[in-house]
Parts: structure tokens; C-alpha cells; sequence
């Protein structure tokens, strides 16, 4: 009787076939989610994979491939390739770590020094995503035009003999990372926000009340609890950098020797017809961004987030 008055009733026939019944449910919620996955997700990337291991058809035209399996693909793009490859997550570094720089005292103050005023957050948070209801190219092209050597940046630093006359902004590894930091700062700013929003002050004020000075709370209390918003901020702005093509296009703000291993991708596509290479640059992009991304998510101690 108490062994019973513990464990409950026991589960009787009609139980089973309820749980079925919301099992099947489940499933067929679940099968728009599932099958947009299989063709949009798995099935491209099958498909890039096959590509990159093609060859060219005997004496075919441009352009034209058969199935095989080339690994020389690899090899041969690596080899050509390595220093945009390089270049890439160099800039996409710098780029991250700039936009954490910036972002993360702008999400401090809206998150936790605004807290209690939700009109000025709102009105702040509005300011901070507002470049993105204008086009991503609109806005490369309009820094473009301000950086421009007959822009008003560099006239003025060239009237405060800053830049040198014959020196220029635009074609720089600089003006790439400007505008890789610049584009990106939203997608930096919105998960910290999120995270110190949520950030309990009084936690803050404990440590102030241990005597700890502003320096130590922040680095002992506040950059801990803020890591789940860092850790998101710095994947999202890190990985769409590293295969961004438009900064360091020549038509932008970029020039032959700032190119990213997105504008090799974009050429040997669009350009050359060379889809094996562009295919295994991808996969190579893929599969190194995979690498970080792991290591780095272990390393910070937020493994939830994968």
C-alpha cells in the first residue's frame, strides 16, 4: 500500500495509445522543420561536396565538370589560396575584437546604466539595429564614398597633415576591417544587450560592499556573468566576417591585395567557372570556422551554446 501510494497508479492500456497519438503529433510538427533542413541545408552542402571533387570534362568547354573524385582540388586551391585564407581570419579577427570593444560598453550602458527607463532603451536599442533597414551594399558604398580620397575624412586629415597627399583610405587592409567592424556592430551588440539586460545589479553591488574597486567588479563579476552574450556577440560578428566579400571587394572598400577568401570564392563562381576550386574553398571555409568555433566555445567554458 505505501509502495503503491508512492509510485501512483499504474499506467493502464488507454495510456499507451495517448502517448502514441501525441508522439505521432510531435513527429508531424516536427516534419516542415525537418524537411525545409533537408532541402535547404543538407542538400546544398551534399551537393557542394560533390562539386568539389570534380574535374574537367575532356576537351569540354569552360565551366563544364564531371563527377570524380579529385582530393587535388583541395590541395591545389590550399596552396594557391592560403594567403587570402589567412587574410581572411586575420581581418575577421581584428574585426571581432574591434566591434567587442565597441559594442560592449554600449550594451553596458543601455543594459544596466538605463535600466528603469524602458523609452530610452527602446529608443537607444532602435538607433543601434537602424543600419540594417538600409541595405547592406548601400551602406559599404556610402563609407566608400566617405572614405574616398575626395572624401571628408581623408580631406581633413590631410589638411591636419595626417595623411600624407599621396596616401589613400580606401584599398587598405584598414578600410576593410572599418567596414567589417562597422557592419557587423549590431550583431555584436544585440546578444550583450541581451545578457547584462538580464544582469543582476545586486551582484554589482556585493562586490562594491567587499570593497572591490570598479576595475576588479567588472573583470571578477561582470565580464563572467556576461560571457553566454560575448561568446554569442563574437560568433556571430566572427563568422560572417571571416567569409565576407563585399568589404574587401575592389569595388568597395577593398582592393586586389585585400581580397578575403570570400572574393575567391565569388571569382572562381562567377568569374573563372572553376567550381571545384570555388566548392573546395567553401568547404576549407567551412570546415576551419567549425575548428575555431569549437575550440573556442570549450576554451570560454560555454559549451551550451553549441
Amino acid at each position: 500500500m505505501a509502495l503503491a501510494a508512492f509510485t501512483g497508479p499504474a499506467p493502464t492500456q488507454d495510456t499507451e495509445p495517448a502517448v502514441r497519438r501525441k508522439s505521432g503529433i510531435a513527429l508531424v510538427l516536427l516534419l516542415p522543420g525537418v524537411a525545409y533542413l533537408v532541402l535547404f541545408f543538407l542538400t546544398p552542402l551534399v551537393s557542394l561536396i560533390i562539386t568539389s571533387f570534380q574535374t574537367p570534362v575532356p576537351d569540354g568547354d569552360i565551366g563544364q565538370y564531371q563527377a570524380a573524385f579529385q582530393w587535388s582540388n583541395y590541395t591545389d586551391a590550399i596552396s594557391e589560396y592560403w594567403p587570402q585564407i589567412l587574410r581572411s581570419f586575420a581581418y575577421a579577427l581584428i574585426a571581432t575584437a574591434a566591434a567587442l570593444v565597441i559594442s560592449y560598453p554600449l550594451a553596458y550602458f543601455i543594459g544596466v546604466k538605463m535600466r528603469g527607463r524602458p523609452l530610452a532603451q527602446n529608443l537607444l536599442m532602435t538607433l543601434v539595429i537602424a543600419p540594417f533597414f538600409i541595405s547592406f551594399l548601400l551602406r559599404t558604398l556610402a563609407w566608400k564614398s566617405i572614405l574616398s580620397d575626395d572624401g571628408v575624412v581623408a580631406s581633413a586629415l590631410r589638411a591636419i597633415s595626417v595623411l600624407p597627399p599621396d596616401a589613400h583610405i580606401t584599398g587598405t587592409p584598414f578600410s576593410v576591417i572599418f567596414g567589417l567592424t562597422y557592419n557587423f556592430i549590431p550583431f555584436m551588440t544585440l546578444p550583450l544587450y541581451s545578457t547584462l539586460e538580464r544582469l543582476d545589479v545586486r551582484l554589482l553591488e556585493a562586490g562594491q560592499d567587499l570593497y572591490a574597486n570598479a576595475w576588479t567588479t567588472f573583470r571578477k563579476v561582470t565580464v563572467p556573468l556576461s560571457m553566454p552574450g560575448i561568446v554569442s556577440g563574437t560568433l556571430l560578428t566572427f563568422i560572417p566576417a571571416a567569409g565576407d566579400y563585399i568589404n574587401a571587394s575592389q569595388d568597395f572598400l577593398g582592393a586586389a591585395d585585400t581580397s578575403m577568401i570570400g572574393n575567391v570564392i565569388e571569382s572562381n563562381f562567377l568569374v573563372l567557372q572553376n567550381y571545384p576550386a570555388a566548392a573546395a574553398m567553401s568547404v576549407v571555409l567551412m570546415a576551419v570556422i567549425l575548428v575555431i568555433v569549437g575550440v573556442y566555445v570549450r576554451r570560454s567554458g560555454t559549451e551550451d551554446l553549441l
